[in-house]
């Protein structure tokens, strides 16, 4: 008999608001295939889940996530850069898919993978205790799931140069200061501060919502000018629909709108 497959993905539920949590705690986390294997699960589940408006991912108290698992790396060749299923791919791809927002609540380590994670989700709040870094250069490799290039995205090019150049740690406040992340808070607050946004952004329109998420995240990617031809096409794709007609009523009724995601 096949030994039962272990959990390292749980989802809570809290309203509207999925709720994440990496559970390989004797590995701080650390990202092995079957954990990004349910990580990715998790992820589409839960942007596919009619009641789920948005989605909070978090560790434990002693780590976000740690990076990858250092007793895998011998495994990957170069096969893995064109496979669809190569080491890595997922869940980060997945990430920057997904139409729910996706709120990183870090408490202590995000380092390397983990921190590349955190820069593929939305926003991050993050616990005092936190510390984010790409150190891969002191293991002879680089980041490989993102971190060269969203990192210069999320504080620019001389602080993510520091950062991946050093391997250096940099600490919650940091974080916050460079841009990395949104809020600091206590870290018995993390993640119900997360949690708390996740039930702002539920409030809303959830197509509006998308559409805004969408138009924010090409920003990154596209010129000016198509990015707001994007912008505008979203704006227009809201006009007519069951929640602007909702929104347009409540404000004007001055009432908490309820909306449908029609």
């Amino acid at each position: 008999m096949s030994a039962p497959i272990r959990v390292l993905v749980r989802r809570e539920t809290n309203g509207h608001v999925a709720v994440l949590i990496l559970d390989r705690p004797e590995a701080l986390n650390a990202l092995s295939v079957e954990l990004m294997a349910q990580l990715t699960v998790a992820l589409q589940e839960s942007d596919t889940d009619p009641e789920v408006r948005a989605i909070v991912l978090t560790g434990s108290d002693r780590a976000f996530c740690a990076g990858a698992d250092i007793s895998q790396i011998e495994s990957i060749d170069a096969g893995d850069v064109v496979a669809r299923d190569g080491f890595a791919r997922e869940p980060f791809g997945t990430l920057t898919t997904l139409r729910t927002p996706v709120i990183a609540a870090v408490r202590g380590l995000a380092l390397g993978g983990g921190c590349e994670i955190a820069l593929a989700c939305d926003l991050v709040v993050a616990g005092a205790s936190a510390r984010f870094g790409v150190p891969e250069v002191s293991l002879g490799v680089l980041p490989g799931a993102g971190g060269t290039q969203r990192l210069v995205h999320a504080v620019g090019k001389a602080k993510a140069m520091k950062m991946l150049l050093t391997g250096d740690t940099v600490s919650a406040d940091e974080a916050c200061s460079s841009g990395l992340v949104a809020e600091v808070v206590p870290d018995d607050e993390c993640v119900s501060t997360a949690i708390a946004i996740g039930e702002r952004i539920a409030r809303n329109s959830p197509r509006a919502v998308q559409l805004a998420k969408d138009a924010a995240r090409a920003a990154q990617d596209l010129p000016l000018h198509q990015g707001l031809a994007l912008e505008r096409r979203n704006f227009f794709l809201t006009i007519g629909t069951d929640d602007q007609r909702e929104g347009v009523a409540a404000f004007i009724e001055k009432r908490r709108p309820q909306f449908t995601g029609r």
